[in-house]
């Protein structure tokens, strides 16, 4: 199963503060817009997505059709393939992506401890 590029999306309090927190650490905006609540940040290969006010608690990321660099994958695996292969396995999808449609969709689940994973596919 390719999941495709990984991110961890935070919830921030001041998308300001914690922007230029991360800049410390060596993090520069790769895209995102502040005035609109959000910005991914990069270190090398890390991706960090920064949300003030968008959801609650912080989620780990996938995105299929992805590199790390943000660039469209030749091959990857389609969301929907994803999602029915973890209903084989007999995980609990929390949101549901519409299998009978194509292109983007996503489709989240939670780890055994609660942690809240995004599948994301945007094209």
């Amino acid at each position: 199963m390719k999941l495709g590029a990984f991110s961890v999306s935070l919830n921030v309090k001041d998308i300001k503060v914690s922007k230029a927190f991360y800049e410390k650490l060596g993090f520069k905006q790769f895209s995102g817009d502040v005035s609109m609540n959000y910005v991914i940040m990069k270190n090398q290969n890390t991706l960090i997505g920064l949300f003030q006010g968008m959801f609650t608690g912080n989620i780990l990321t996938f995105n299929p059709g992805w590199d790390q660099a943000g660039k469209n994958l030749d091959s990857f695996d389609d969301v929907r393939d994803i999602q029915k292969e973890l209903k084989k396995s007999k995980v609990s999808i929390a949101i549901q992506a519409d299998e009978s449609s194509t292109g983007p969709a996503s489709f989240a689940i939670s780890d055994p401890d609660g942690n809240s994973i995004l599948i994301d596919q945007h094209r």
